[in-house]
Parts: C-alpha cells; structure tokens; sequence
C-alpha cells in the first residue's frame, strides 16, 4: 500500500494484509493518541496524519511497499534527537522501520513527546 483513499484512519487500518505490520501500526497509533493531546487525527497524503487544529500534519505514519514509514516534519525534533536517530534508517524526514520487530517504540513515544511539548515549523 502505497497511498491509501481510505477516507479515516480505521479505514486504512482495515486494508492492511500483514498481520504483524497491522499490531506494529495500531501501536503507532495508538501513541500517536496518547502523546499528541490536542492533535487532530486525519488522513493526508493517503495515509494517517496528527496535526495542531487548523495547522499542518507534524506527524504521519504508511505501511509502504517493504517497510513502515514514520514522518517526522519538525526539523526542530529531528535535530534533537539527533543522537538517537543516527543508527536509524532515515531520510529527510521519514524513519523506515523494515522489520516490525525492530521498531523503537520507545524512540517513537519521545518524539511523540518532544512535538506535543510546543509547536514548531513544519517542513
């Protein structure tokens, strides 16, 4: 799955094959709900998104093709967690977690964390 048009976050949920991928992803958001109080959970770009009301996606999550991708679009929390996220598969903006067993939740719930903790641009 490439992008969804699912038109809500349970309908994405619903077309995920995987069973493993689908437990990684229902955890993912389920942080996502738990650490962005105050984030509107939406669809954008075809896949699940979390934003500040009226304001643009911070984060998203995609089961793509051969692994998961989590958007982080604040430079200022990437650049914080520089550390942390050197040992991981990354590009700009997107960790790819390409084995569900391997996924850092705990990585995941502190940048959760650190973007709820105040706004910030947006990439």
């Amino acid at each position: 799955m490439v992008q969804s048009h699912a038109e809500d976050v349970d309908g994405y949920l619903a077309e995920v094959a995987d069973p493993d991928r689908l437990t990684a992803l229902v955890r993912i958001r389920e942080l996502c709900r738990t650490e962005l109080g105050g984030h509107e959970e939406l669809m954008a770009y075809g896949m699940p998104a979390y934003r500040r009301p009226g304001g643009e996606p911070e984060i998203a999550f995609a089961n793509q093709k051969q692994y998961i991708s989590f958007y982080l679009m604040r430079p200022d929390v990437r650049e914080g967690f520089e550390e942390r996220l050197a040992g991981q598969d990354m590009g700009k903006g997107c960790l790819r977690f390409r084995r569900t067993e391997r996924i850092d939740f705990d990585l995941v719930r502190d940048l959760l964390k650190a973007v709820a903790a105040r706004p910030g641009e947006v990439c």
